[in-house]
């Protein structure tokens, strides 16, 4: 087991590298972010002492070693656009974003695994039947229609949700939360739920596709031939060995949730990171581009690690296997 962590973490060192040469790379060419900080007036002498001062005259392997090196420090340099540290920005933001991801993440686990299973279990019935047309609706819809239409009925015409915003939060030192609120709970439930309507439709249909086929087996036959109660067959048998192959296409996809909260957090102005990356986009700013691009590859390569060490456990023929 230790051997494969630390196989598994040395890999992790290897993409985090990968992704901060590929971002560097990629912002090089989207523009030059002098002209978004200085004015019409500015001289040609300032500019140059002004890209002297930022390192942007160095070469290129130059800046990439030298941001990798402080971001390995927990330092990303100095936004250019709002002239304040990224770190403090990421500080301020990342609260907000990682509580939107976790009640996503979680309503889509907890209604899509049991969707799931009653799609599997009743095909014929009218619930799994509108469950199924609730999945196609998840699927085929975009995220940002889903979350105006959500704004539209709930925000504008029922005004049962506030539209737009955090709600009031509170500070826990450095950590802003609105889950001690009761307007941070009201402007949560639209864009969480905006957010984990297509991962949790795909969950569902997945574990679906998986109990079908797992159901179908010689094991579960011969539990039936045994006379073994239905639902020890269900969730004892069947359900466990669905979960071996769901466990790693979840836990991708409940990366993406942070991934892919931009389009939420743009829709509902909800002030997170996904916010701060497209704001950062139309300013040319580097150095928060690329710590955002770092940061979400962090999260996906702890979330693999997990998802590997779950599968690990859940699957006894890798056990066997490495032993």
């Amino acid at each position: 087991m230790l051997n494969f962590i630390a196989r598994r973490i040395l890999q992790s060192i290897f993409v985090m590298l990968a992704v901060g040469l590929i971002a560097f790379a990629m912002f090089r060419y989207v523009g030059d972010p002098i002209n978004n900080m200085v004015g019409q007036d500015t001289t040609l002498e300032q500019r140059a002492e002004m890209r002297k001062q930022l390192g942007l005259d160095d070469p290129f392997l130059v800046q990439y070693v030298r941001f990798i090196g402080n971001a390995a420090q927990g330092d990303f340099g100095v936004s250019y656009r709002q002239r304040r540290p990224v770190s403090d920005l990421i500080e301020s933001r990342l609260p907000a974003t990682l509580e939107l991801s976790l009640v996503s993440a979680l309503m889509a686990l907890f209604l899509g695994i049991p969707m799931g299973i009653y799609t599997a279990l009743k095909r014929n019935g009218v619930l799994s039947r509108s469950f199924m047309a609730l999945s196609l609706i998840g699927i085929s819809l975009p995220t940002f229609l889903i979350g105006i239409l959500m704004i539209l009925v709930f925000g504008v015409m029922l005004r049962w949700l506030p539209s737009f915003g955090r709600g009031d939060v509170v500070q826990l030192g450095w950590w802003s939360t609105g889950f001690l609120t009761k307007s941070g709970w009201q402007s949560l439930i639209m864009p969480a739920f905006t957010l984990a309507l297509f991962q949790m439709t795909l969950i569902m249909r997945l574990v679906r596709a998986e109990m079908l086929e797992v159901m179908q087996t010689d094991f579960i036959k011969f539990a039936r031939a045994r006379g073994l109660p239905e639902r020890m067959i269900n969730f004892r048998h069947a359900l466990k060995n669905t979960l071996v192959p769901v466990i790693t296409i979840t836990g991708l996809q409940l990366g993406s949730i942070i991934a892919f909260s931009i389009i939420t957090e743009t829709v509902f102005q909800w002030p997170g990171m996904g916010l701060l990356f497209i704001q950062s986009i139309g300013a040319v700013d580097i150095p928060v581009m690329a710590a955002y691009l770092l940061l979400i590859a962090f999260f996906f390569v702890i979330i693999n690690l997990i998802v590997d060490l779950l599968y690990f456990a859940v699957d006894p023929r890798l056990r066997v296997q490495r032993s």
